[in-house]
């Protein structure tokens, strides 16, 4: 995998998005896998948390027959954390401040999950 092109991305999200202020990528099991995070996030925990949150998510969509998860979006007094399925197998966690526009971070969002799924599953050259 290539961790400089992850990082690429997630801070390009970071810029194109007023109101960003920390993003991770998980597996869908919960283990870390890159994060740009405040000295106040635990991004392992985060990450942890997210997949928890994405399951039960993805649980109900299917329940409901909505079709597969794109993501969900909790809302606290002081902005927001959107989580995004990355594929079947990771997933992405966005913070935002209260000034952020959640309709812009989903529109996005869309093209840069897409490049990150291709980034998490790209071998590297020489079958690594």
């Amino acid at each position: 995998m290539d961790h400089t092109a992850l990082a690429l991305e997630m801070r390009g999200l970071r810029d194109e998005v007023t109101g960003i202020t920390d993003t991770a990528v998980a597996a869908a099991d919960g283990l870390l896998i890159a994060a740009d995070t405040a000295n106040g996030i635990d991004p392992e925990g985060l990450a942890a948390l997210a997949a928890a949150g994405i399951g039960l998510a993805r649980r109900t969509t299917q329940a409901t027959a909505r079709g597969a998860l794109r993501g969900t979006v909790a809302y606290g007094s002081h902005g927001c954390a959107a989580f995004y399925a990355v594929g079947d197998t990771a997933l992405m966690v966005v913070l935002g401040d209260e000034g952020m526009d959640v309709d812009r971070l989903h529109r996005a969002t869309r093209p840069a999950i897409d490049r990150i799924g291709s980034i998490l599953t790209a071998t590297a050259p020489g079958g690594e």
